[in-house]
């Protein structure tokens, strides 16, 4: 369903189990930059009526999700650490196509988001199959659906508002940069790392 070049290796999730606060930090500043992103896309077009009711539910759903996130670590003694870089998030952000249109501005927004969500719903799908902390387990499967659905209102919208652009080449382009880009990563106890 999402496409993705190249799955994550299970394994990733034993390094993670190695440091769950770390996970639980990274987890809960992605979800607050999720909610951010989704802000400034409203911010940036905000004449698109149905896209900005839409995205104001999902911003708030990542801060109930960075509020739940923040819940489990407090209920595990640990402390929410400071807000860690997303070299991953980063490196997506490089690819993303320069210059043009408002109208390609939006759509390569929007593509970039998408992937972000696919990338992130693999990953809390890995975690829910392999960790062995049940509550966590459960956690990760109940976001893992949420994120799926996030991935596709950023994916429709990005395809509703691409009218002359050819919005799957850009999408198909964009699954093999990341494919390349997510090489790099999964070893260590970040979401994207």
């Amino acid at each position: 369903m999402l496409g993705l070049k190249l799955a994550t290796d299970p394994r990733w999730a034993k390094l993670v189990e190695t440091n769950i606060e770390e996970i639980l930090t990274d987890h809960a500043w992605c979800e607050q930059k999720a909610a951010t992103n989704a802000i400034t896309i409203i911010s940036l077009n905000s004449e698109h009526e149905e896209l900005v009711t839409e995205l104001l539910k999902l911003a708030q759903e990542e801060l109930e999700h960075f509020q739940m996130v923040h819940d489990i670590i407090k209920k595990r003694g640990y402390t929410l650490g400071r807000e860690r870089r997303d070299s991953y998030v980063n490196e997506l952000f490089k690819v993303q196509m320069k210059g043009g249109s408002r109208q390609q501005a939006l759509v390569n927004r929007l593509l970039f988001s998408a992937m972000i969500e696919a990338r992130s719903c693999e990953r809390f799908k890995v975690l829910s199959e392999n960790i062995k902390d049940e509550e966590l387990s459960k956690f990760y499967k109940d976001l893992m659906i949420s994120e799926a659905g996030h991935y596709t209102t950023f994916l429709g919208f990005a395809r509703k508002y691409g009218g002359g652009i050819d919005v799957d080449a850009l999408w198909k382009e964009l699954l093999v940069a990341e494919g390349e880009i997510i090489k790099n990563y999964g070893k260590s106890e970040s979401i994207h790392g």
